[in-house]
């Protein structure tokens, strides 16, 4: 037991994160998400919403800032945002003091290929369709 820490960051889920590296990816993703399938790392948390999961990454994890997208976020098959994604938005905002760079995919039309690439994928619980998010790993 540690002091401090969101008792959602699981040990293996910790140590994933400080393994990362700079530009390596985080998926959080919703319940329905084919996880195991790529062969990553698979934390589980079923009990646990995309919000919480993600406030939980983030309150230990720095976003990156440079370059391309720093956060991808799943859209609907008719290109809309997922119901969760305005009230997790805010918490990447909050996190990062500011507008994060983001980009907003399909999961056919690039989401799945890209979390492929995750270096730990965080399956909760969510029941909200499309809660699904890659988070690109920044420095400190």
């Amino acid at each position: 037991m540690l002091k401090g820490l969101d008792v959602q960051l699981v040990p293996q889920l910790l140590l994933a994160l400080a393994e990362m590296g700079h530009g390596d990816l985080v998926a959080v993703v919703d319940r329905n998400f084919p996880a195991h399938s790529s062969g990553a790392r698979v934390v589980e948390l079923p009990q646990s919403t995309a919000y919480s999961a993600l406030d939980a990454v983030l309150s230990v994890l720095p976003i990156d800032r440079f370059g391309a997208a720093a956060v991808v976020h799943m859209l609907t098959d008719d290109g809309l945002e997922s119901p969760a994604t305005p009230e997790v938005r805010a918490l990447w905002e909050l996190a990062e003091g500011g507008a994060v760079a983001e980009d907003g995919r399909r999961r056919m039309d690039g989401f799945y290929e890209l979390a492929e690439q995750a270096y730990v994928t965080v399956r909760t619980g969510e029941t909200l369709p499309y809660a699904c998010y890659l988070i690109r790993k920044g420095t400190l």
